[in-house]
């Protein structure tokens, strides 16, 4: 397995986004995802992943008040190979690159793997606030 992690600039809508985004279970990501058509702009900042040419998981990043919000879409095909702990890895060092403070997450209530995704994200730091969201630092010099 060798990934690359490529930026989408700017990014938009395609066929690979729309299988393993927008074709996710109901609840997983925001409803908008399944709305938006072939072509047009992604909301946020975009990465995809590919192995061997085939795209394999987008990680993107909203930029909100000095923190990030960091999304992770990996395809059912790829998962338990470390190809959402990549993402998360390549997404808190282009959050720190841009000395944002705090990375987040929140899962949805109707989230169909709610608990287990909430696991995963706190075994990689992530710590419940009140809110919530699921926060950790964004690593400071991790750019260098």
């Amino acid at each position: 397995m060798a990934l690359r992690w490529i930026r989408e600039n700017p990014a938009r809508w395609d066929a690979d986004k729309a299988r393993i985004v927008g074709d996710a279970p109901a609840g997983t990501f925001a409803t908008e995802y399944r709305e938006l058509v072939v072509g047009s702009v992604a909301p946020g900042e975009w990465w995809r992943v590919e192995d061997d040419g085939k795209t394999v998981a987008y990680g993107w990043i909203d930029v909100v008040w000095g923190d990030a919000e960091i999304v992770v879409a990996v395809d059912p095909s790829a998962r338990e190979r470390g190809v959402g702990t990549f993402v998360m890895d390549r997404l808190q060092l282009e959050a720190a690159r841009r000395g944002l403070h705090f990375l987040y997450n929140v899962v949805p209530k109707h989230h169909p793997r709610r608990d287990e995704v909430t696991r995963w994200l706190q075994d990689r730091g992530y710590v419940a606030s009140e809110d919530g969201r699921l926060l950790r630092t964004a690593l400071r010099g991790a750019a260098a």
